[in-house]
């Protein structure tokens, strides 16, 4: 029977060294990485458009202009890039999980 981690020392230098966790880091350094260039580029894109060029300045309907739609298209990817971030989260704890019991059937 698998012991319980609460009830005992927990040796985190153990935990950082073992090749699954090492992966689990990599991956998800990777994919917060790659998400936060992509937020950022999109949010800082809009002010350099609109200051520097006339592309958003173009009428798209009627009188609305292609920054209206691009600043709504920014919240539609804030709230898309949350529910992904939540999804991955979800799938990077179960690996967590894995990497516990892992490291309690080393401690045994």
């Amino acid at each position: 029977m698998a012991r319980n981690l609460k009830d005992e020392r927990i040796d985190y230098d153990k935990i950082a060294e073992m090749q699954s966790f090492k992966e689990l880091t990599k991956k998800k350094n990777s994919f917060l990485w790659t998400i936060t260039v992509i937020f950022l580029a999109a949010y800082l894109l809009l002010p350099i458009l609109t200051s520097f060029t006339e592309i958003l300045h173009q009428k798209a309907v009627g009188e609305i202009t292609w920054v209206w739609f691009y600043s709504a298209g920014l919240f539609i990817m804030t709230w898309g890039l949350a529910h992904l971030y939540v999804a991955k989260a979800n799938s990077f704890d179960k690996e967590a999980k894995a990497i516990i019991e892992e490291y309690e059937r080393g401690v045994e």
